[in-house]
């Protein structure tokens, strides 16, 4: 006796991702997992949302490559930086999931739903440097050390987006615990050279931006909590990985680290 009921996991997969498709286009509904709807996952807010964060960039962009405006003590390109580079990384990584990952494609692949205490850090972060800026600019004056927070934030950037396009439906917002059959060990391009080339990315992303805004204080927080966060996750993730792939993947834990401090 026939039946159009899936018998396992991956078939049921693939019928709401097909379902999915056939319903709307449109929809940003991915197939292994359910968004948090906290921010409604609906085109309306992605669309409002890549408005918005579209603006920011725009701003800070400008800020940036025109060096500040002098009548405004805050509007330095130090902010504008900062500003451009966190409306960018957010953008890019609904972008890079909707056109080379769609099937995990949601509202929630902004990143913006990342916990409070992530708005906190960028929150604090804004803070210092206004502070600081305020009355003690000239420890704000080090334009060397913009510099090269600049450049470790593109680098970051460039580095997160290759090994999300490189690794493609392989890739996950979310540690993934369970083997689909089309998951695959990714270990050439820019995974040759880090082992978690999106989490070094992101790593150096984030401490260049506070770099950029010469903030003593949070960048060393940066590097505490991201060191500590990413140390965990990748532990988490890579007993999944040895698990998925068994020697394969030891082998190449071996040969390629993480590049990351401290995190072998």
């Amino acid at each position: 006796m026939s039946s159009d009921i899936p018998n396992n996991f991956e078939d049921r997969l693939r019928q709401r991702a097909s379902t999915t498709r056939n319903t709307n286009t449109l929809e940003t509904i991915p197939v292994n997992h359910q968004p948090h709807e906290n921010i409604p996952n609906t085109p309306l807010a992605a669309s409002t949302i890549s408005f918005l964060l579209g603006c920011i960039f725009s701003l800070g962009l400008a800020l940036f490559l025109t060096g500040g405006i002098s009548d405004h003590w805050w509007a330095t390109y130090q902010l504008g930086f900062f500003l451009a580079a966190w409306s960018g990384f957010h953008w890019g990584e609904f972008a890079v999931t909707a056109g080379w990952n769609r099937d995990k494609c949601s509202v929630d692949s902004f990143l913006l739903d990342n916990g409070a205490m992530y708005h906190v850090a960028n929150g604090t972060a804004l803070v210092e440097y206004l502070i600081t800026l305020y009355f003690k600019p000239s420890l704000k004056a080090y334009h060397y050390i913009s510099t090269i927070g600049v450049m470790m934030a593109v680098i970051g950037q460039t580095l997160r987006a290759s090994a999300m396009i490189q690794a493609s439906t392989n890739f996950s917002h979310i540690v993934a615990l369970r083997k689909l059959p089309s998951h695959r060990l990714v270990t050439d391009g820019v995974y040759s050279a880090f082992r978690h080339p999106s989490y070094a990315g992101f790593f150096y992303w984030a401490l260049g931006t506070q770099l950029v805004l010469q903030n003593p204080i949070t960048s060393i927080g940066f590097v505490l909590v991201l060191w500590r966060f990413f140390s965990h996750r990748i532990k988490v993730e890579e007993r999944a990985l040895v698990n998925f792939f068994g020697e394969e993947y030891e082998n190449y834990r071996r040969r390629v680290n993480t590049n990351i401090p401290f995190i072998r």
